[in-house]
């Protein structure tokens, strides 16, 4: 990932003063890479977000997709609220009397 954001970082122009020509050169370099994280890290959590999706209707719950994620079920449930819904019917349970 370092160097992925090392080629995706802009290469910056160096300064016309030597004197703070390495400084700012690294100041600007480590700026442009945070940017560049900062981009990946949101189109990563937009891809989660897509696969959580795909996993919920796929009939995955919030135990799978916890699991995927390296994370609990809570985990899941409080960063995709409402995404897994129980939409199976249930069957109305109805005691069984018996005479004696």
């Amino acid at each position: 990932m370092d160097e992925l954001t090392r080629r995706l970082a802009p290469d910056t122009l160096p300064t016309p003063s030597a004197h703070r020509d390495t400084l700012d050169q690294a100041r600007r370099q480590a700026l442009a890479r945070l940017r560049v994280l900062t981009g990946v890290k949101e189109a990563l959590r937009h891809l989660e977000d897509q696969a959580a999706r795909a996993a919920a209707d796929g009939g995955a719950g919030y135990p799978d997709i916890g699991r995927a994620m390296r994370m609990s079920r809570q985990g899941a449930r409080r960063r995709w609220p409402g995404l897994v819904t129980d939409s199976t019917p249930r069957p109305n349970h109805r005691p069984t009397y018996r005479s004696s």
